[in-house]
């Protein structure tokens, strides 16, 4: 996975500083609870030389919806926040970046439920390639099903991406890493394959796609609603219908999606050959699509674009 690449400035609670200016005391609420909410989004240059964020309004809604399930007012207007995005960008003199808005309980009390606690807000955007690796994107990644359970819908907010509730996922990824593998998938309590680490995940079936539906305990990605409308702009039949292990290992192709991971074909799961073991034409399809579109090779698509 790539590395962080040091920048110039951070925006922090409404002020550009140095990027080693952005630091938090050790006993800031959230280090010690988990109690934040935080976004992915990606900057893309485009065709023409420009930079554009790619869907930055759904995102900053998303970041307000996972604040509002974790009980925590963003002291700032949804506008304000999308300037904050656009002003990282170029105040770095960025091409193309990632995006980490972070809204979290600063130093203050350190009671559970404490309501002292100062609300920090955060963006900061610097360099980052391909998530799963270039070779991922082109090849297609080596897959383990996790040990780790997703939560449920009650014991878990699935719609919220709040910093706490990734301790499952950062667990899963790192025993699939270590075990040599790129990514781990994994189950709901039912046994159903639920999503990955950092992912929503698709099978292809007879020229069919399957993901599971929002019903299920995954993260509403904006990355999965975009590549629902690009297959059925394609012609291509959506189930949103949740599938088994032994239905994945059978699929005939098989990929990830996420603003981190883009599209990333499976080849590999548990050892099993997704397929022929290469990106299959529904992904490759799906995959030119997408990066036509972040990249502004679609003017149908241009309403996702945010110039910088």
């Amino acid at each position: 996975m790539p590395l962080l690449k040091k920048v110039e400035k951070i925006w922090v609670d409404g002020k550009l500083i140095a990027w080693d200016d952005a630091q938090e005391h050790v006993l800031a609420h959230s280090l010690h609870y988990g109690l934040g909410a935080f976004e992915g989004i990606r900057a893309y240059q485009l065709a023409d030389g420009k930079t554009a964020v790619f869907r930055l309004r759904e995102h900053i809604d998303r970041l307000y919806d996972s604040c509002h399930i974790a009980t925590i007012e963003i002291p700032y207007a949804r506008e304000k926040l999308v300037q904050a995005c656009l002003e990282v960008v170029r105040v770095n003199k960025l091409q193309a970046a990632y995006l980490r808005p972070l809204v979290f309980l600063g130093y203050g009390a350190l009671g559970v439920g404490s309501l002292e606690s100062p609300t920090r807000t955060v963006v900061a955007a610097y360099e980052w390639g391909a998530y799963l690796g270039e070779e991922g994107l082109r090849r297609g990644i080596r897959c383990k099903v996790s040990g780790f359970r997703r939560a449920q819908n009650d014991a878990f907010f699935s719609k919220g991406k709040i910093t706490g509730q990734y301790v499952m996922s950062v667990l899963a990824n790192r025993d699939a890493v270590k075990n040599g593998f790129d990514e781990a998938i994994l189950l709901d309590g039912q046994g159903l394959v639920c999503e990955g680490s950092g992912e929503n995940i698709f099978m292809v079936k007879d020229g069919a796609i399957r993901t599971p539906p929002t019903s299920a305990a995954i993260l509403a990605g904006i990355t999965r609603a975009t590549v629902l409308q690009l297959a059925r702009e394609l012609g291509v039949e959506v189930r949103e219908q949740s599938f088994t292990v032994d239905e994945m290992w059978t699929a005939d192709e098989l990929f990830m999606t996420g603003t981190a991971a883009e599209v990333t074909p499976v080849r590999e799961v548990d050892g099993r050959r997704i397929g022929s073991g290469e990106p299959g034409p529904v992904t490759r399809r799906l995959q030119d699509r997408f990066f036509a579109a972040v990249k502004g090779n679609d003017p149908g698509h241009a309403d996702w674009l945010t110039p910088v």
